[in-house]
């Protein structure tokens, strides 16, 4: 007796990928075997051809893409770093000692040698109405002559630049006191200080030179820092008026400079006749500042005439006016003490920028012509 047929259709054969199932953990379990399946480099998929049967394809798996940082959509703007100034000139910084020098101012001791290459000249009222430089280097430290006696009040001056080389001849001992005291370092011929010769082809006193630039290398003063000068390329016209002539007076003697639209300087004018320095350079500055200060007789030094010295004091304040460019900016000058710079302003209390290239000062009393 034959069995009975079996009702249902018989079952079709399972596909092979039938064969593989996944356990609640999900790892793939192939024909009671369980085989953990590792990420591989190339991925199987099955391909179905047009003619309905399957094969494998090799397929190579997609790159994961690396993330780019996204570019700013408003980048910083780099600007250059400014250049370093020097506070003295508004121009190229040096790396030379500041060193201050006392210069006759005479017929006789002109014409000067290395008055040129000073970058800060100071002309101050001497004795008798005489007047006599104090002349600051930097940028340059030439050979300069003839080197004068110092004077009281120049210590207060000078040590606005720091603790510098300050170099002068001698002096009495009540101008030398001052000088003692201070921090100033101090290069006296009379007391066998370094870099000084005598030039036989002029009369002494007149024939005192020194070297500058020894005497840096001997005494390692101070490089330059600011004293409160402003600088600046461009002029700010407003409160200015035009003003192509200086004429002034320290003391007995007249002061003058008259602008060159050439050479963009001032011109120093002695009796009428642009001044020249020993070598043929002429004397010429951007900037003529009239400082107008208190002056007094100084009894602790008094000529062989009998004519006492004068101290001119540059802590405080007063009016000043400014020249430069061919114009003239009034205004006030203040420096609150010894170490403090001189700051010029104009009649709104702004500062008054100096045109780079150094600068004469032409200390005058409070009545003297402007």
């Amino acid at each position: 007796m034959m069995p009975p047929e079996d009702p249902r259709p018989p079952s079709p054969a399972r596909p092979w990928w039938r064969r593989f199932r996944l356990t609640r953990r999900g790892s793939v379990v192939a024909g009671g075997s369980a085989a953990v399946v590792v990420a591989a480099v190339i991925v199987l998929i099955v391909a179905v051809t047009p003619s309905g049967h399957s094969r494998k394809v090799a397929v190579a798996p997609t790159p994961t893409p690396t993330p780019m940082a996204t570019p700013s959509k408003h980048p910083k703007p780099r600007h250059p770093k400014p250049k370093p100034v020097n506070p003295l000139t508004g121009g190229r910084t040096s790396n030379h000692s500041v060193v201050a020098v006392k210069i006759d101012d005479t017929a006789v001791g002109r014409p000067q040698r290395g008055i040129d290459k000073a970058d800060i000249v100071y002309v101050e009222e001497a004795e008798g109405g005489l007047t006599r430089l104090l002349a600051i280097y930097d940028t340059a430290l030439p050979t300069v002559e003839p080197v004068r006696s110092t004077r009281a009040g120049d210590e207060q001056l000078a040590m606005q630049f720091g603790s510098i080389d300050y170099v002068a001849s001698g002096g009495s001992e009540g101008e030398l006191a001052p000088l003692d005291r201070s921090t100033l370092h101090a290069d006296i011929n009379d007391r066998g200080g370094p870099g000084f010769a005598r030039d036989p082809s002029r009369a002494a006193p007149y024939n005192l030179t020194a070297d500058l630039a020894m005497v840096a290398a001997k005494l390692h003063g101070p490089k330059a820092k600011s004293v409160g000068l402003a600088w600046s390329t461009r002029l700010a016209t407003r409160g200015s008026r035009r003003a192509t002539a200086v004429h002034t007076m320290v003391g007995g003697t007249p002061v003058a400079f008259d602008w060159s639209a050439k050479l963009h300087r001032y011109l120093r004018v002695i009796d009428g006749a642009v001044q020249h320095a020993a070598n043929g350079a002429t004397i010429t500055t951007p900037n003529v500042i009239v400082q107008f200060c208190r002056i007094n007789a100084y009894p602790q030094d008094i000529d062989t005439a009998g004519n006492p010295a004068q101290y001119t004091h540059t802590i405080g304040r007063g009016k000043v006016s400014v020249f430069r460019n061919g114009r003239r900016i009034d205004g006030t000058w203040t420096r609150s003490s010894i170490r403090d710079g001189t700051h010029l302003k104009d009649a709104h209390g702004k500062p008054i920028a100096l045109a780079p290239g150094g600068a004469w000062f032409v200390l005058v009393a409070p009545r003297a012509p402007r």
